[in-house]
């Protein structure tokens, strides 16, 4: 079992920046994929960024040049940095993980959410 813990989100200025953190914890033997989704009011769930246990990161086109994700293998940590906020970024944003190889799916495992708000 994973357990995975989010922090950083809050309320934020059109511009500004926010970094996210989540932290897997629990019983595992390695964590493969983590990544960060997003959902806002009456929408569906959407990747914002994945990054491989080696390090290599996709992003949604949404976020390309403004958010940037990370990880510490050593602590098992993800993290979102954001840049450049803007209101149509502000939803529940979730940490995924996964303990397997391949890419995350509703499967995984998954955080229980922070609220980012992005003010106009």
């Amino acid at each position: 079992q994973v357990q995975l813990v989010e922090s950083g989100g809050g309320l934020v200025q059109a511009g500004g920046s926010l970094r996210l953190s989540c932290a897997a914890s629990g019983t595992f033997f390695r964590i493969g994929m983590m990544g960060w989704y997003r959902q806002a009011p009456g929408k569906q769930r959407e990747l914002v960024a994945v990054i491989t246990d080696g390090g290599m990161p996709d992003y949604a086109d949404s976020v390309k040049g403004r958010f940037s994700i990370s990880r510490e293998n050593a602590n098992n940590t993800v993290f979102l940095q954001m840049t450049s906020l803007k209101p149509e970024d502000t939803a529940v944003y979730y940490c995924a993980a996964k303990t397997g190889p391949g890419f995350i799916d509703m499967s995984d495992y998954w955080g229980q959410g922070t609220q980012v708000t992005v003010s106009s």
